[in-house]
């Protein structure tokens, strides 16, 4: 069974480019193009759509808010210039989020995955982290990420601690906090054992920022808490024993 797929651009150019892969691939049929979003609800609201090729910047609605409108009537893959918005389209459950201009492989592979998701019934789900923004190589005291269009230095002595998103990272930072497309498991690979651990699933600290523990909380510079989790319980203690001056 097709996928009958819309897109919503207001660049022509972009809207053949997506037209023209749609063309490519069998299991996919162009159901409408529209340069207006507000023209395009209309339509989803009374045809049936599985897929939509969405733009964030456009006229009257953003894609963002497009989404919320859709209440779910369709998968969306997020089509855009700008990498900025990729932890919204996260939290709003998109499939996929495609930089333009968009190769055709990477094309495929989000596709794919609407194609695998309507055929299992499973929910939406985002999809991996393009290695292409994976945290870079690190030396003895940096890391090298990717924030928006940015490729930004880390200090790890300015980390605080870092806070695990799904497919996405935040990294709290002494000045602020800096979102980049990665993976907890990702991060654990690039950061020292000897200046972090992680405390939760969700959460990796800086072990010099601990001020105090307190029950199942983390306090890190004497206002900033972070949960302790029961499967990490015990190698965290450990390491802090070996800094304890009283381990009676």
């Amino acid at each position: 069974m097709n996928l009958r797929c819309l897109i919503i651009d207001d660049e022509q150019a972009a809207i053949n480019v997506l037209s023209n892969y749609i063309s490519k691939t069998p299991f996919l049929e162009l159901a409408g193009t529209y340069l207006d979003p507000v023209q395009a609800l209309e339509v989803i609201y009374t045809q049936p759509i599985d897929l939509i090729f969405l733009d964030i910047h456009m006229p009257e609605i953003s894609g963002l808010e497009f989404i919320k409108l859709l209440r779910g009537r369709a998968k969306v893959i997020l089509t855009t210039a700008y990498s900025q918005y990729a932890l919204e389209g996260y939290e709003l459950d998109v499939v996929d989020y495609l930089l333009k201009p968009i190769p055709f492989d990477r094309f495929l592979r989000a596709v794919q995955k609407v194609k695998e998701i309507q055929s299992s019934g499973e929910k939406t789900v985002v999809s991996p982290v393009p290695a292409a923004y994976a945290p870079t190589t690190t030396t003895n005291d940096h890391v090298f990420i990717k924030v928006d269009s940015k490729i930004m230095k880390v200090r790890f002595q300015d980390i605080l601690y870092i806070e695990g998103l799904g497919n996405y990272v935040s990294i709290y930072t002494d000045s602020g906090r800096l979102v980049t497309l990665s993976t907890m498991k990702e991060v654990e690979e690039y950061l020292s054992d000897t200046y972090f651990t992680r405390v939760h699933r969700s959460y990796i600290i800086a072990l010099n920022k601990v001020e105090y523990v307190e029950g199942n909380q983390i306090f890190l510079n004497k206002n900033t808490a972070v949960p302790l989790g029961e499967t990490y319980r015990d190698r965290f203690f450990k390491l802090l024993e070996e800094n304890m001056m009283n381990k009676k």
